[in-house]
């Protein structure tokens, strides 16, 4: 057996790691555990920091063999998360998680009601829930009582610290007044900004560059172009107030994060800067295993426990065997049909709490259908896992590739890409926390492979460089900056 300490919380992994080890061999004595699955088993100890997430205490993660000439035996791993570990109960959900194995089981999901089956997390139906929290986001803050962004680590977005917006707006300045120096400063300035959320940080870089501006008569700010981009109609209508100053200069584009080039083609090459703040990790995603040097897929499944599906119906008044069904309905936006909008909202934000994960690995040379992220297959991938741990989980960041790759092209020559979000700038990092997938309000999101984004951009003729986000005590935040290579 291995056990893994997979994160830094000394106090919390010294007592979980001795409850485990004696409850597993106890499990043994007792016939629960053979030996050769103990002899095989991998025992993870996860601290979940996300307070709201889709883990139980105790996940059992088996291999599902689609090739039955595999000369191998599969995996099976044990996840615990040493945050919801309750002394002396960690019996009980081992027991649980590991008779979901057993293929004598005749109903392993008797407790559960399953939303869905097994598949890449990037197709799950989470996402359908954090596209409705993003389209219907007023409901969801009319019934809290609070703005998304007083859920965000101190209370407000990174995107809205002038310091760091000031600093943004002296960059580009500077790049302008070079341009025009070498006379190739265009007779419009395309600016772009993907995920607008309140608008309030345009809003800001606007004030503070058109004052520059004036204040070192270069005479730019009546040549800007501000594109800003959201897929929903109600976040762009909810950002306008923000910039009304600067409406002259501002054009309002319903696009998809991940493919702006689609809407934006007609300016290939032509903008000069790109910004995102805490997009790439709401876009959707998934995970891979690396084990023994071949990479596996992490397929997912959405569950509601069965106490908690019980509990849900009774108190919203419909039966449970219609669970499923309601869940598909609230989807679809049919807030109404209880009787009471706000009481459709609420039932809404209570089935979001109950929803977790079950997953599963798959070995991704025996799935011919696994859709990689643009610019990326099974061959680059392993090539760019060659100085990586042997034995490694880590985020495809498919959602952020996609974007990242069909941004690029919009660049200017002499334009960059500015994204601040929560990265994993180094693969090793993978193995000392869990980065997500976490609940944020009726979202989700996950750390971003920063590692993976900085091989595919240079691969492609892109400079990547992070820099740690400054302007906040603790941020967790960093800064991807990218330019096309000289």
């Amino acid at each position: 057996m291995i056990l893994k300490l997979n994160h830094l919380q000394g106090k919390t992994a010294a007592s979980t790691a001795q409850e485990v080890v004696g409850t597993l061999y106890t499990l043994l004595d007792e016939g629960h555990l053979s030996q050769d699955q103990f002899a095989s088993l991998q025992i993870q100890l996860d601290w979940l920091q996300y307070k709201q997430n889709f883990r139980e205490v105790a996940m059992a993660v088996c291999e599902e063999c689609l090739n039955p000439s595999a000369q191998r035996p599969p995996i099976m791993d044990v996840h615990i998360d040493t945050r919801q570990v309750a002394p002396n109960c960690l019996r009980v959900d081992l027991l649980r998680a590991l008779a979901r194995t057993r293929p004598e089981n005749p109903d392993p999901h008797q407790d559960r009601v399953l939303l869905e089956e097994f598949k890449p997390l990037r197709t799950s139906i989470v996402w359908d829930f954090n596209r409705l929290y993003w389209t219907r986001l007023n409901d969801w803050e009319a019934a809290t009582g609070k703005g998304y962004e007083t859920s965000l680590p101190g209370g407000q977005s990174d995107g809205h610290q002038e310091q760091a917006i000031g600093d943004s707006v002296g960059d580009a300045w500077t790049l302008l007044k070079d341009m025009e120096s070498k006379n190739q400063l265009p007779t419009e300035i395309f600016l772009l900004e993907i995920g607008v959320g309140t608008g309030t940080r345009m809003g800001l870089w606007l004030k503070k560059f058109k004052d520059l501006d004036a204040q070192r008569g270069s005479n730019f700010y009546p040549k800007l172009r501000i594109l800003l981009g959201d897929y929903s109609l109600q976040t762009l209508d909810m950002s306008k107030p923000a910039v009304a100053e600067h409406a002259d200069l501002c054009s309002f584009l319903v696009l998809d994060a991940m493919n702006p080039l689609k809407s934006l083609s007609f300016l290939r090459h032509k903008v000069l800067h790109v910004h995102l703040t805490n997009v790439y990790d709401n876009l959707p995603d998934e995970e891979i295993l690396r084990r023994d040097g071949r990479l596996y897929s992490v397929q997912v499944r959405a569950f509601v426990r069965m106490e908690d599906a019980h509990k849900i119906a009774q108190e919203y008044g419909f039966p449970v065997e219609k669970f499923g069904a309601t869940v598909h309905r609230l989807l679809e936006g049919g807030f109404d049909h209880l009787g009471d909008h706000s009481r459709g909202v609420a039932l809404w934000q209570e089935i979001w709490k109950a929803v977790r994960l079950d997953e599963r690995v798959v070995a991704l040379e025996d799935l011919r259908d696994f859709v990689y992220p643009a610019g990326l297959d099974l061959a680059k991938l392993e090539d760019m896992m060659q100085n990586a741990p042997s034995d490694l989980r880590f985020h495809l960041s498919s959602g952020a590739l996609e974007s990242f790759h069909n941004t690029l092209p919009l660049l200017h020559p002499r334009g960059y890409l500015q994204v601040q979000d929560i990265f994993v700038t180094d693969l090793a990092q993978y193995r000392l926390g869990y980065w997500g997938p976490g609940k944020l309000d009726g979202s989700l999101l996950s750390w971003v492979n920063g590692a993976l984004l900085k091989e595919v951009g240079e691969r492609n003729g892109y400079d990547v460089h992070f820099a740690p986000f400054h302007y906040r005590k603790a941020s967790k935040t960093s800064i991807l900056y990218t330019t096309r290579r000289e």
